[in-house]
C-alpha cells in the first residue's frame, strides 16, 4: 500500500517527536484559560485578552527569528525551540507551588510558547523538505495530519480528566515533558544537514526586514497567494467562533463540560478519515482540484453552528457540522502543506513558513478580539452566524485562475 511506504529511520524519529509533542499540546488544550479561571479567578475579558495577546506578541517576536533560522541548521533550532517551550511551561508549576503565579506570568509563558511554536514549525517544514524525497512529501504530510487529529481526539478528554483528578498543573507538566521528549527524538535523527547560504543570507543578529522575502514570495507566487489569503481568513473566522460557541453551549444551552468536550473529540475521527483519503484523492484527481474542492467544502459547514439548540439534537448537530468541517480539513491540509513546500525555493522555505504562521496567528488574534466585541453587542449566536456567512465567501479566494488556465490548455 502506497500510504504505508517506509520513509526511513530519520523520518521515523521526526514523526515520533511530532507525535509526542502533539499529544502533549492537546492534553494541555485550553490549560492556560482553565488555570486563569480556576486558579486565578480571572473573568471572561481577562481570559480573552490572555489568548489574543499571547498569539499576537508571540507572532511579533517570531518575525526576526524566521529570517535568522533560514540559513542555520534546522535541527538545533528545533531542539532549542522544544527546550524553550519545556522550560517556560515548567515555570508555571514552580510558581504555583510557591503561591506566586499570576496572570502576568501566564501571559509571558504564552508569548514564549507561541514564538517558539512558530519558529519550530518553520524550521521543521524546511527540514522535512530536505529529509524526504519530493514524491513522498504528501505521504509524510498525511501522516503528520493523521497524527495531529488523533492527538486532538484523545488529548482534550484525557487532559480534562487529568485536570480534575490531578490538579491544574498536571497537563502543563505533561506538555513540558512532551517537548523534552520531542527534543530528544530530534537529537536522535542524526546525520548531516545541508545549510543554505545565498547572497541574501542575513548575517549576525536577526532582523525583521529579512523576513520580507517570505511575505514577498507568498504575495507574488501565482498559486500560493490565493491559498495564503484563503487560509488566513478561514482559520481566523473558525477560531474566532470557537470561544463564542463555548459560551453558547456551556452557558445558555446548559451543556455539561463533558458533553462539550465530546462534541469536539468525536468529530476528530473525520480528520483521520480525511488524511487517509487525501493521497488517494490527489493521485486520482490532482492536487489542484483537491485544493479547490476540499477548500470549498470546508467553508460550507460552520454556518450550521448558529442553529445549535439544547439537548441531544443540538449535540448531534455540533458533531455533524464539526465532522464535516474536520474531514474536509483533513483532506485539504496535507495537500496544502505539500504544495506550499513544492512551490517555495529551498533557500526561502523557513521565511515563507514563518511569514505564513505569523500572519495566521496575528489575524486570528485580531479576529478573535473583534468577534468577542461583536458578540457583546449582538449575542454569541449572531456573531457565530456572521462568521459562518463570511466563510461561505472564502472559496472565492482559492486559486481558480490556475484551474481555468489548466483547463484551457487541455482544450
Amino acid at each position: 500500500m502506497a500510504g504505508g511506504r517506509a520513509l526511513g529511520r530519520r523520518f521515523g524519529w521526526l514523526w515520533a517527536a511530532y507525535a509526542v509533542s502533539s499529544l502533549g499540546t492537546w492534553l494541555a488544550f485550553d490549560a492556560f484559560a482553565l488555570i486563569a479561571v480556576v486558579v486565578l479567578h480571572a473573568g471572561a475579558t481577562e481570559v480573552s485578552l490572555l489568548a489574543a495577546s499571547g498569539l499576537a506578541v508571540g507572532a511579533a517576536l517570531a518575525v526576526p527569528l524566521g529570517a535568522w533560522v533560514e540559513f542555520r541548521p534546522k535541527r538545533p533550532v528545533m531542539v532549542a525551540a522544544d527546550l524553550i517551550r519545556c522550560a517556560a511551561l515548567l515555570s508555571l508549576p514552580v510558581a504555583f507551588a510557591l503561591d506566586a503565579l499570576d496572570l502576568g506570568q501566564l501571559l509571558l509563558v504564552s508569548v514564549a510558547v507561541a514564538a517558539a511554536d512558530i519558529t519550530f514549525n518553520a524550521a521543521s517544514g524546511a527540514y522535512l523538505k530536505s529529509l524526504v524525497p519530493p514524491r513522498d512529501l504528501l505521504v509524510a504530510n498525511g501522516r503528520f495530519e493523521a497524527t495531529m487529529w488523533t492527538a486532538t481526539a484523545l488529548g482534550p478528554p484525557l487532559g480534562g480528566a487529568a485536570f480534575g483528578m490531578l490538579g491544574p498543573m498536571a497537563t502543563v507538566l505533561a506538555n513540558a515533558a512532551s517537548f523534552l521528549l520531542s527534543a530528544l527524538g530530534i537529537r536522535a535523527i542524526g546525520g548531516a544537514e545541508g545549510q543554505q547560504s545565498p547572497s541574501d543570507s542575513p548575517s549576525g543578529r536577526p532582523r525583521a526586514r529579512d523576513l520580507r522575502a517570505g511575505w514577498r514570495h507568498l504575495l507574488t507566487e501565482r498559486t500560493l497567494r490565493p491559498l495564503f489569503l484563503n487560509t488566513v481568513l478561514v482559520n481566523s473566522l473558525i477560531m474566532a467562533s470557537a470561544p463564542l460557541l463555548a459560551v453558547l453551549m456551556l452557558g445558555r444551552l446548559g451543556f455539561a463540560p463533558w458533553q462539550y468536550g465530546l462534541a469536539f473529540a468525536v468529530p476528530c475521527l473525520g480528520g483521520l478519515l480525511g488524511s487517509r483519503l487525501s493521497r488517494r484523492l490527489t493521485a486520482r484527481h490532482g492536487s489542484h482540484r483537491i485544493l479547490l474542492a476540499a477548500g470549498t467544502l470546508r467553508a460550507c459547514w460552520p454556518v450550521g453552528l448558529a442553529f445549535v439548540g439544547p439537548g441531544a439534537p443540538g449535540l448531534l448537530l455540533v458533531m455533524a457540522v464539526e465532522f464535516g468541517l474536520i474531514t474536509c480539513a483533513g483532506v485539504f491540509n496535507p495537500v496544502l502543506a505539500t504544495s506550499r513546500l513544492e512551490l517555495t525555493p529551498p533557500d526561502r522555505v523557513t521565511r515563507t513558513l514563518a511569514a505564513w504562521s505569523i500572519s495566521t496567528r496575528t489575524a486570528t488574534a485580531a479576529t478573535t478580539a473583534l468577534w468577542g466585541w461583536l458578540a457583546a453587542l449582538t449575542g454569541p449566536r449572531t456573531a457565530i452566524a456572521l462568521a459562518g456567512a463570511l466563510l461561505l465567501a472564502t472559496p472565492l479566494l482559492l486559486p481558480w485562475h490556475e484551474h481555468a488556465r489548466r483547463a484551457g490548455a487541455l482544450k
